[in-house]
């Protein structure tokens, strides 16, 4: 048996006109408004306490407290998870000589806070 030198595979040539055909952009995915909700917010504590600061410029810890029904440890950590997402600024002070905790939306805390309720009011056909 003679041995017939393999032949090798060449790829097809490439046509000048494959490379200038145009794709279409593909469809943009209509997503449901929910996606656009924040998940910071979203959570009913965390939703409480923006909806409290959103209706004042700042609000003393215990009245906070006391408007959302929640213990001093909730509040708390629920703040400090506000505050990482920059939502909040929390400020301690004296006032005399009993500590004053103090707390407001940031500029972001109200856009998001305004995106968030938007995005529910879609979601509820208002």
């Amino acid at each position: 048996m003679s041995k017939q030198p393999a032949q090798e595979e060449h790829p097809a040539p490439k046509h000048q006109a494959d490379s200038e055909i145009q794709q279409e952009p593909e469809a943009k995915v209509h997503q449901h408004p929910r996606h656009e909700l924040s998940e910071v917010l979203h959570q009913p504590v965390r939703f409480s306490i923006a909806a409290a600061l959103a209706k004042t410029e700042t609000m003393d810890f215990k009245d906070l407290r006391n408007t959302i029904q929640v213990s001093d440890s909730v509040l708390s950590k629920q703040l400090s998870t506000l505050e990482k997402a920059g939502f909040i600024e929390v400020k301690k002070a004296f006032v005399g000589k009993f500590p004053r905790t103090s707390v407001r939306l940031t500029a972001v805390g109200h856009q998001a806070w305004e995106h968030h309720m938007a995005t529910l009011r879609l979601i509820a056909g208002q």
